[in-house]
């Protein structure tokens, strides 16, 4: 058994001398390695792509220019008759409108219908059409005879207020009634029947002074509603009613007396 054991005997391999502290220094000198490369790689391919770039901008930046041809002016050649020829006139095309005529249609007898009778306008074109018609070339424009630099004058009709209408005014329609009684022509009837009294007329006088409308308010007679009706009519100018310093249209009642001398 001691012979066996003896036998048996392992042999223990030397100390190689490598352990924890030279891993750690083995680690940290290949970490630095594969650092510096690594970032060496880096700065190599960032500086590929930025010449790639430049390069390609560069490439868009300049145009394609066509291929110059440099001639001597002594060297052109002369000018041929077919060269020298002048152009043709440039065609002047004016915007006319249509050639129908604006205007409401008037049946008119076949017989009386002429050759230069011009259709009437449709609804979509009248608002271009005048009122003889065009030249018949229709190109979307006004008639050409139709003035657009002629003024037109849009009056605004004042509605007429009623006659027992109340209007606050700082000053009514005025009237001389020793002028208006002057021309007072008196009624031969009721001159010869002796007919006197008094006739209140009811007079719608507008900004302008006119007598545009009016109505017997009160008669004596019936006989002497016309001649004053007659008097107001032949008055001229009354003196329009003011309302905030303006002239406006009011009734006033004017009354006019019928005495015989």
């Amino acid at each position: 058994m001691s012979e066996i054991t003896a036998r048996l005997t392992i042999e223990m391999p030397e100390p190689s001398g490598y352990g924890a502290s030279e891993l750690k220094d083995f680690i940290n000198k290949n970490t630095l390695r594969g650092f510096l490369i690594t970032l060496g790689l880096t700065i190599i391919l960032l500086l590929i792509y930025v010449f790639a770039v430049q390069s390609s901008s560069g490439a868009k930046a300049a145009p394609k220019m066509a291929p110059l041809a440099k001639v001597r002016l002594d060297d052109l050649a002369p000018q041929t008759n077919e060269a020298m020829e002048a152009p043709p006139p440039v065609q002047q095309i004016v915007n006319t409108g249509p050639a129908a005529r604006a205007g409401n249609p008037i049946p008119v007898p076949d017989a009386q219908i002429t050759a230069e009778m011009k259709d009437f306008a449709t609804i979509d074109v009248m608002s271009r059409a005048s009122s003889a018609g065009g030249d018949g070339l229709d190109l979307g424009g006004f008639a050409a005879n139709i003035d657009l630099g002629e003024r037109v004058v849009v009056q605004t009709r004042v509605e007429e207020p009623a006659p027992d209408a109340f209007i606050p005014v700082e000053k009514e329609p005025g009237v001389d009634l020793a002028k208006l009684q002057k021309i007072i022509k008196y009624p031969e009837l009721a001159r010869r029947a002796g007919v006197e009294g008094k006739v209140i007329i009811r007079v719608l006088v507008d900004e302008k002074g006119k007598a545009r409308r009016q109505l017997i308010e009160f008669s004596d007679n019936e006989l002497l509603n016309q001649a004053a009706m007659d008097a107001v009519n032949d008055y001229g100018t009354f003196t329009p009613a003011i309302q905030n310093a303006q002239p406006i249209m009011c009734w006033v009642s004017i009354p006019i007396q019928f005495k015989l001398r």
